[in-house]
């Protein structure tokens, strides 16, 4: 099944991402010279893709669709669904169907599945040494285009879904409160404004109580060390929630969850994860 994902046009998607690599509109391109030239039109492949390391699995049903894009007859089989873990040598999926669609469709089908499912395990392994303490975060550091993608494999993953973009929430930063003349005044605007979920950044801890005052719903600590991030958190005394931002790391997100923090944000969830190793092997199917 696929998944929901509002905001997201997945046949546009899948058709623009086949035309890059088709080179569709440019001179001499709009087609798989490779396939059309070594394989027969009539040739049919059946294949499977499978995992070459543990991973968490997320895209599986959105590189369907590139498969089927160009066999709309081709049959494929989901062996696992997006979120569950896997380990090396694992089926995700079987398909049949006509060889140069298929051929032609691979590379996209993979580039989409191993970048998702790359992003989803390195959130589950941000989310496992958490231990339950927080909740993880993402952030707005995705891949043009790809955000919407890139926030489900980090709910595959584990994390909760921060603000989708501009629009959902506001969150103050040094520059918004370097322009507005102060940490209290930024946000008593945004209040004015009828805004309701107001996110407002602090790097001291005197910062944190006109931050409140004014009716901020969030704090983000940024950058803080562990000593002052319990003091914040203290300081804050659950009138806002609190959040643990900046240079979070594997080996320091353990230490940062049980400063009392509720939530965790990282931004190399989708900036510095790699891709998953998945492979996608064909046999030619042979007449009798």
């Amino acid at each position: 099944m696929l998944p929901t994902l509002p905001g997201f046009d997945l046949p546009a998607f899948v058709a623009s991402t086949l035309a890059e690599d088709l080179g569709t509109g440019l001179p001499g391109g709009g087609h798989d010279v490779t396939s059309e030239s070594v394989i027969p039109p009539d040739a049919c492949f059946v294949g499977v893709m499978e995992s070459r390391e543990a991973m968490i699995v997320a895209g599986l049903p959105i590189a369907a669709e590139f498969f089927r894009h160009l066999d709309p007859n081709c049959r494929i089989e989901l062996l696992c669904r997006d979120g569950d873990p896997v380990t090396p040598g694992t089926a995700l999926m079987r398909l049949a169907g006509k060889a140069r669609a298929l051929l032609t469709a691979e590379r996209s089908a993979l580039n989409t599945v191993q970048h998702l499912s790359g992003i989803a395990t390195m959130t589950r392994q941000y989310v496992d040494a958490m231990a339950g303490r927080a909740t993880l975060l993402d952030t707005r550091k995705t891949i043009p285009g790809l955000r919407v993608l890139e926030k489900y494999a980090t709910r595959m993953g584990g994390a909760t879904n921060y603000r989708m973009g501009l629009w959902d929430a506001a969150m103050i930063k040094d520059n918004h409160v370097a322009v507005a003349g102060g940490v209290g005044p930024a946000v008593a605007r945004a209040k004015a404004a009828g805004v309701q979920r107001i996110i407002c950044e602090v790097d001291r801890l005197d910062q944190i109580e006109p931050a409140i005052v004014a009716g901020a719903t969030h704090i983000l600590l940024d950058n803080m060390t562990l000593p002052l991030l319990t003091q914040a958190v203290a300081l804050v005394a659950g009138r806002a929630a609190t959040e643990a931002s900046g240079g979070v790391r594997l080996d320091t997100i353990g230490p940062i969850a049980a400063s009392g923090v509720d939530f965790i944000s990282v931004g190399r969830l989708m900036q510095s994860a790699p891709a998953a190793d998945i492979g996608l092997d064909f046999e030619l199917v042979r007449e009798s």
